[in-house]
């Protein structure tokens, strides 16, 4: 299960700005998705580990995060994104 990270078109920004924010300090933690959820980060640093894989992700990054996805999440500095969960 990859996680993609790339930058967001136009019509997916407008959609995901509309969407709640979420805030977390710099913390490391374990997370299960149990829907995809679909993001962008506004601040913050975070590297996110998926089995072998590592992917840094940081302000501007459109992130969708697959259903059944298990990970650590590792907050190097605060964070701050809007998201949705589902397709």
């Amino acid at each position: 299960m990859a996680i993609e990270v790339r930058k967001p078109t136009p019509d997916e920004e407008a959609d995901i700005r509309a969407c709640p924010v979420w805030e977390k300090e710099p913390s490391t933690f374990p997370w299960h998705y149990d829907e995809q959820e679909t993001c962008l980060i506004l601040e913050g640093e975070v590297e996110v580990r998926a089995g072998e894989a590592t992917v840094a992700i940081g302000p501007g990054d459109y992130v969708v995060f697959p259903q059944g996805l298990d990970c650590t999440w590792t907050v190097k500095q605060a964070v701050r994104k809007h998201y949705k969960f589902g397709e």
